[in-house]
């Protein structure tokens, strides 16, 4: 995806598709488990190839007024269009929590609430059929997601929770006062996605401030025990054995 939003690459491969009668839109659904990076990897990639990124809050969509929600979908694509001819490069423009509309479609025979959910997917599914830019949307429930919707990304990018080995390196990057050995106690106690880590780095580093001290590992195993408050993924004896 890096190389492909390139900017000479971009321009070539919409070239060779429009001569082709293919669509020329880039498309792209990062989906899989929450905190493992999917709206981070969108803003490097902005980073990396010098372009602007036009966010969308996919759930501040809805609105209570009938026909408004509609609109306002629509304006989102005519505001792209305005915002790309503004800009040096083509934009991105993301769609956080894209759930929120690309569920499967309601029966024909649902209620109004439902006939204008319907309504306002039709539209997003004709938008993405015409679309000629960069868009790329996360969601944490693809499986969710209508097929008609799925059919309509060119990528579809699954993002897994890292392993013990990665998540050890995290810790050790994030928390140098941490030993290698001590990385990977956490790392094989606690099954916690890239965003959970980062709760617990900033904890720590409040910490050091309201405390006038370094975190010491001890403080930093406290962090990840009030982290998960959904069960406990700590095994039998595991304090004990630290």
């Amino acid at each position: 995806l890096e190389r492909l939003i390139q900017n000479e690459k971009l321009k070539a491969t919409q070239t060779k598709l429009k001569s082709k009668g293919l669509p020329i839109g880039v498309t792209v659904l990062l989906h899989g488990s929450p905190g493992t990076g999917k709206t981070e990897t969108v803003k490097q990639l902005a980073k990396k190839t010098n372009r602007e990124i036009m966010q969308i809050d996919m759930s501040k969509t809805k609105s209570m007024w009938f026909g408004e929600s509609q609109k306002i979908v629509k304006r989102i694509f005519t505001d792209y269009v305005t915002f790309a001819k503004k800009c040096k490069r083509t934009p991105i423009l993301l769609f956080n929590e894209a759930d929120a509309h690309f569920t499967k479609r309601a029966e024909a025979n649902a209620s109004s609430t439902s006939q204008t959910e319907n309504s306002i997917q039709n539209i997003l599914l004709e938008a993405l059929e015409n679309f000629e830019g960069i868009l790329m949307a996360t969601t944490n429930l693809a499986e969710n997601l209508d097929t008609a919707f799925e059919r309509r990304f060119l990528f579809k990018v699954k993002f897994q929770k890292p392993n013990i080995k990665v998540t050890s390196k995290i810790w050790r990057q994030s928390l140098s006062q941490l030993n290698n050995e001590e990385c990977k106690k956490l790392s094989d106690a606690f099954d916690f996605s890239g965003g959970q880590i980062e709760n617990i780095v900033r904890k720590a580093q409040i910490s050091e401030i309201l405390e006038e001290k370094n975190s010491t590992f001890i403080n930093i195993l406290d962090f990840c025990l009030q982290e998960s408050i959904v069960g406990n993924n700590t095994g039998i004896g595991f304090i004990k054995n630290i």
